[in-house]
């Protein structure tokens, strides 16, 4: 986890603003076909407290898409840039796809899940793998 300070993100077109007032997850990629299919790659997401985010006036610019019950994702309205992730189980935390936040962020990759839904094109760096999403996120560390 990394150190609590404040950080910083946004979308691509900044109709989104964000900032994280406390501690971030370190990164986990996700190549679930959900995830992949959000981002255009695999989902390379920190997470913290949803009490920690603040949405600068996101007015109507933040949409969520809820393919299926336990999983939501949010997404800038205006320019689409995938932003969010949000499991119905962990109601209390929010991911945070990692290429919005403004570096320097002192994350770090510590895992891959849903490698077994990987694309055929993807080389994966040497990280703990796991078939599919570990069934408790709890506070893991490496």
């Amino acid at each position: 986890m990394a150190d609590a300070r404040t950080y910083s993100g946004q979308c691509l077109c900044g109709a989104i603003t964000f900032e994280v007032r406390g501690p971030l997850r370190d990164v986990i990629n996700c190549h679930c076909e959900r995830c992949r299919r959000f981002t255009g790659h695999y989902m390379a997401a920190t997470s913290a407290s949803r009490a920690d985010l603040l949405l600068a006036d996101p007015g109507l610019r933040l949409a969520w898409h809820w393919p299926v019950p336990e999983a939501g994702y949010g997404f800038c309205g205006q320019c689409g840039s995938s932003l969010f992730w949000q499991s119905a189980r962990e109601a209390d935390r929010i991911w945070i796809c990692a290429g919005t936040m403004s570096p320097p962020t002192g994350l770090r990759t510590v895992q891959a899940w849903w490698v077994s839904h990987a694309s055929d094109y993807c080389a994966r760096p040497d990280l703990p793998e796991f078939p599919k999403e570990p069934a408790t996120h709890g506070d893991w560390t490496s």
